[in-house]
């Protein structure tokens, strides 16, 4: 049992403790959500990326992740592109045709990675953009095929 003096300091501790994880609760704030449609970019689900895959040869798939990330684990033939690390030159040189069809995923709901690379190349004029807006986190959790290195 606790003495009185250390009864009350272990109930300071814990309530301090409970503050303190309060605290940085609401200071982190929610956990952003992207959007459920991004204008002029068509929204995709796992199954639809498979479609797409298949039906068009000469599509570039853009893995916005952190290279960390990618390295564990990605779509074949992704080519990994931070969005933050994204540019126009660096699109183009992949890229250079803007009405090539054009694929963005990242983590899923949660990462904004893959809208912001969407975003970014609908400005600089690409055309014929599609959005996997559940990304890694639906592929995995479908078990499709994944390739690392």
């Amino acid at each position: 049992m606790y003495s009185g003096g250390s009864f009350f300091y272990f109930r300071f501790k814990l309530i301090f403790c409970a503050l303190i994880l309060c605290c940085c609760e609401l200071q982190a704030g929610p956990r952003p959500v992207v959007p459920e449609q991004i204008s002029g970019a068509k929204s995709l689900t796992a199954e639809q990326v498979i479609e797409l895959i298949l039906s068009q040869p000469d599509l570039v798939v853009i893995d916005s992740r952190k290279k960390t990330e990618y390295i564990k684990g990605h779509i074949e033939g992704a080519v990994n592109m931070l969005n933050t690390r994204m540019t126009q030159a660096g699109l183009e040189k992949i890229v250079p045709d803007k009405s090539a069809t054009i694929l963005f995923y990242c983590n899923g709901a949660r990462c904004l990675r893959s809208s912001d690379s969407v975003s970014k190349a609908l400005s600089w004029g690409y055309e014929n953009i599609f959005w996997f807006r559940g990304g890694w986190k639906e592929w995995t959790e479908k078990r499709l095929p994944v390739i690392s290195e």
